[in-house]
């Protein structure tokens, strides 16, 4: 993963209301979680949410899927595992030095 990459998920994550929204996604699992569902467990306004949410599918983060009227967001756990894997690739490099 490349840095600027890494740094813009990092800082959409780094919002505590964006964060609050991914981690309920990740508790939701691989299917996903319809956003309705999101607003009310959550009691974020539905066009603030919408913004929040817009920002994780635009680093890569959440993916949306409408099926019939319902529109779920789907966490990216593959993005979410390279992210966590470059924070911790080089640990201890140095260690030796």
């Amino acid at each position: 993963m490349e840095i600027e990459l890494a740094a813009k998920r990092l800082a959409e994550l780094g919002h505590t209301t964006r964060l609050e929204v991914f981690r309920y996604l990740v508790r939701g699992g691989r299917q996903g979680v319809p956003v309705g569902d999101i607003q009310s467990e959550l009691g974020i306004p539905g066009s603030t949410l919408s913004h929040h949410i817009s920002r994780l599918v635009a680093v890569g983060l959440v993916l949306q899927q409408r099926e019939g009227r319902t529109l779920y967001c789907v966490p990216q756990y593959q993005e979410l595992d390279g992210l966590i894997d470059f924070l911790k690739d080089e640990c201890c490099i140095n260690e030796n030095k």
